[in-house]
């Protein structure tokens, strides 16, 4: 049993190992859905707080501003990392969500790298490759989730 977050930046592979983790029958929550995301781009606290103080093993998925406010209450921070032009290709060709496709979009992303990521990398407990199959990655954090529940 464990609360587990899933973070890194957008085309990483949150989502496709979120889908992953749930074939196998863990809770998983992406927070990019079902407004646990406010308007102003943070989560919703009261609502993740409540998630956090009622389940007892849960992978969240999600990179927001205010998520380090929470890192004390997950038992693992994964950050997925891969390179700047693998994320780049990722979110021009992903079919489910548009965002990152436009030329400005495509330059936050890259300051994101540059400025955020490290930031994330030194609050994980855990890095991994986004480029390893999601079979593998779902493994690895299933190791540290436990049986599903």
């Amino acid at each position: 049993m464990a609360r587990l977050l899933v973070t890194g930046m957008s085309g990483a592979g949150k989502s496709t190992l979120l889908a992953e983790l749930a074939g196998r029958g863990y809770r998983t929550i992406d927070t990019d859905h079902d407004a646990w995301t406010l308007p102003d781009g943070r989560w919703d606290e009261p609502r993740m707080s409540r998630l956090l103080e009622e389940a007892s093993t849960v992978v969240v998925s999600g990179a927001v501003d205010n998520q380090g406010r929470f890192y004390d209450r997950f038992d693992h921070v994964v950050l997925l990392t891969v390179p700047l032009d693998v994320l780049l290709d990722r979110v021009s060709a992903r079919a489910d969500n548009p965002w990152g496709r436009t030329p400005e979009q495509q330059r936050r992303i890259a300051r994101e790298v540059a400025e955020v990521e490290p930031l994330m990398r030194a609050t994980a407990t855990l890095v991994l490759d986004g480029r390893r199959q999601v079979t593998e990655l779902a493994d690895v954090v299933g190791g540290l989730l436990g049986e599903p529940g």
